[in-house]
């Protein structure tokens, strides 16, 4: 299994990063390693993700690093990180699709 970062979330994890840096540096590092560490885990195991509830389709799934949403699509021999959003705020569907 392959792991591969859309645009988008890339760049969503680079603005989360500098969000949660501008208060606490070392927890934005910690919290950074937290998710590359999770994501690393999808080679291994791509459906330890639970089903994203909004949608319910097996396919696409997220990991919980609070506090965001990791949302991917999981692929015969891909996993690919579609999104990265903040649990508090309503996850735009459309972007899933």
């Amino acid at each position: 299994m392959r792991v591969v970062w859309s645009s988008l979330a890339d760049e969503q994890v680079d603005e989360a990063v500098a969000f949660i840096a501008a208060d606490r540096p070392v927890a934005a590092s910690q919290w950074l390693e937290r998710l590359l560490d999770q994501v690393r885990s999808l080679v291994a195991f791509p459906d330890s993700g639970r089903v994203v509830p909004e949608l319910e389709r097996d396919e696409v799934r997220e990991l919980l690093v609070d506090p965001y949403r990791v949302v991917y699509r999981r692929g015969t021999n891909l996993v690919e990180i579609v999104t990265v959003w903040h649990a508090r705020r309503e996850l735009p569907l459309d972007a899933l699709d």
